[in-house]
């Protein structure tokens, strides 16, 4: 394994009970902590999602992302294999891939040219046995350089259903076992092994803490009251049939849900968010058709920790990366996807309910704003602390959306793997 820092959890990080219902402000403002929770959580014990492969279909394709702040490229070698290495030239350290997606025989850094297989091996060093000049070779590596000794720094590399995972800890557990049953189950449904086909991106720079978005995602309590559109329509309302699901160590969740009728529904639309009155101006925004894979369920929302939620909203799927940058930022990158089998008709369909979603999405805006006020609070006051008690103080699955169980269970993890 990699050297990593030792670091130490802050002792002013108080909680006010023993529990995980109270999460101080501090878990979100502190840079020492975040510090610790890039090395335990992003580079150490965990994968980390990297892509889909369907973008990276042909040999020699590549796609910069980021496992953690870390610059890393997914690359499609030429036996189809897939590589994740990490964006730092083994010479200078500059971070020589400058674009998002491309195609390359091989991977050169512009600073020196040294050159590397796509499998990160460096196979090319100028200047290597010196320069002839005036019957004398001038410079050059020492006798000793090796170059097996200084390619890219490779990634452990994990694949299932079409998705790419990566790791920098060469110990990382199996992905099934990192995932639990459960949380498998629910990620074999929508990667079912049908190819996938990439329909487009939406990128978002959101001022807020990286575990921000991951606790929106598992918060039911909020769609039926924050977004207008799912409560209107009946997308995602606390009387929905649904299932909160964990794995064992409450790290990965499941929120799953079964649409219900559009219109009054008792207590549950006596909220300022139902618009009654509220119409589509293009009616094929719900033009909604079931599909034999979903077995049920017409949205379940799969949050694996720490970098990646998976999405099937209807018939919208796609990926969503959380990208930490500083303590107080993140970037959300949405990949959109549907299956190559789909019909003309369905991937039309799926890139119009996509505009639920991304940065000026009827929904997903929402959630950027709420997490953008929420950072700018914790920062005013440090000292103080969140409240997440809605279904009471314990950490258990429910069938039903009033409580934030989910939320509880994530802190549960992240203290017992922070002060471990």
């Amino acid at each position: 394994m990699q050297e990593c820092p030792v670091t130490v959890f802050p002792q002013q990080l108080r909680w006010e009970t023993d529990g995980t219902s109270r999460i101080p402000f501090q878990a979100y403002t502190d840079e020492q902590v975040y510090r610790q929770e890039l090395d335990r959580f992003f580079y150490r014990g965990h994968w980390c999602y990297v892509g889909l492969e369907a973008e990276i279909p042909n040999a020699g394709d590549f796609k910069r992302t980021v496992v953690g702040e870390r610059s890393v490229l997914m690359v499609r070698d030429k036996d189809g294999s897939i590589h994740v290495v990490e964006n730092v030239c083994a010479h200078r350290g500059m971070a020589f891939c400058r674009e998002r997606h491309g195609n390359r025989e091989s991977l050169t850094c512009p600073y020196h040219q040294w050159n590397y297989s796509l499998s990160g091996d460096l196979q090319g060093v100028p200047f290597r046995r010196g320069v002839k000049q005036d019957g004398k070779v001038n410079g050059g590596m020492p006798a000793d350089f090796k170059p097996a000794d200084h390619g890219l720094t490779k990634l452990k590399v994990a694949r299932r259903g079409g998705v790419v995972f990566a790791s920098f800890d060469p110990e990382v557990q199996p992905l099934e076992d990192f995932l639990g049953p459960q949380i498998l189950g629910y990620f074999d449904r929508l990667f079912n092994d049908r190819p996938l086909k990439i329909l487009g991106y939406n990128r978002q720079r959101i001022p807020g803490n990286w575990k921000l978005m991951q606790e929106n995602i598992k918060d039911p309590y909020h769609p039926g009251l924050l977004h207008t559109w799912f409560v209107t329509f009946g997308l995602w309302r606390a009387d929905n049939k649904s299932q909160l699901v964990m794995d064992e160590r409450h790290r990965h969740a499941a929120m799953v849900s079964t649409r219900g009728n559009a219109g009054q529904a008792g207590q549950v639309t006596q909220v300022s968010s139902f618009k009654d009155s509220m119409q589509l101006h293009d009616a094929r925004f719900l033009d909604i058709v079931p599909e034999p894979w979903w077995g049920g369920p017409t949205a379940v929302m799969t949050t694996v920790f720490p970098s990646v939620i998976f999405q099937q909203q209807v018939n919208s799927v796609s990926t969503r990366h959380i990208q930490p940058d500083g303590h107080g930022a993140f970037d959300f990158v949405w990949t959109h996807f549907g299956f190559e089998d789909d019909s003309e008709e369905m991937t039309q369909r799926r890139l119009r309910q996509a505009n639920l979603f991304g940065p000026a999405g009827f929904v997903s805006a929402d959630d950027g704003e709420a997490i953008e006020w929420s950072q700018a609070g914790f920062e005013s006051k440090p000292f103080h602390r969140t409240l997440a008690e809605l279904g009471g103080h314990g950490v258990e699955n429910t069938d039903h959306m009033v409580t934030e169980t989910l939320i509880r269970g994530m802190y549960a993890y992240w203290r017992d793997v922070m002060e471990a």
